[in-house]
């Protein structure tokens, strides 16, 4: 039995899901990525020092700001309404890990808003840094977890 995938018709074409019938569930999605850096750079980063500006505070704004156009920028991807986005880091001795989180209460989960948050906030710190680091690398962008939860009315 040949299996169907949900973004393309039996024919091959292209499809948009319609989730129209599906209930509204609270979604949620955690992602993680992490940016190769020198300890110089680093440095920078942690002393906010760099020229262009707050890097980590530029990129969580990046990250979030790119989450809620996420049905813009993939084209299959449904326009969901963010009840929450988020992008925190940690500094590590050879970099950075960055985590996006993604929340809504839709018929259709939020893991790409959530990877497209870890996504963009990584490379907005290999923008703001690649006049003094030219070794950078953009690594292991994956989802932690998804989950969906029933809304119990009363």
């Amino acid at each position: 039995m040949k299996k169907q995938f949900s973004h393309t018709l039996e024919d091959g074409q292209l499809n948009m899901v319609d989730v129209s019938s599906k209930e509204n569930s609270l979604r949620k999605a955690k992602a993680c990525g992490f940016i190769r850096l020198s300890a110089q750079t680093l440095d920078l980063i942690r002393e906010d020092k760099m020229k262009k500006g707050s890097v980590l505070t530029t990129a969580a704004l990046a990250g979030i700001s790119a989450a809620k156009q996420c049905g813009y920028l993939i084209p299959l991807c449904h326009n969901i309404p963010l009840s929450k986005a988020d992008v925190t880091f940690e500094m590590r001795s050879n970099g950075i890990e960055a985590f996006g989180e993604a929340r809504c209460t839709g018929p259709t989960g939020v893991e790409m808003e959530a990877l497209t948050a870890v996504s963009v906030a990584l490379l907005t710190i290999y923008d703001m840094c690649k006049a003094v680091d030219k070794d950078m690398e953009i690594t292991e962008i994956r989802l932690l977890e998804k989950s969906k939860e029933k809304i119990i009315t009363l």
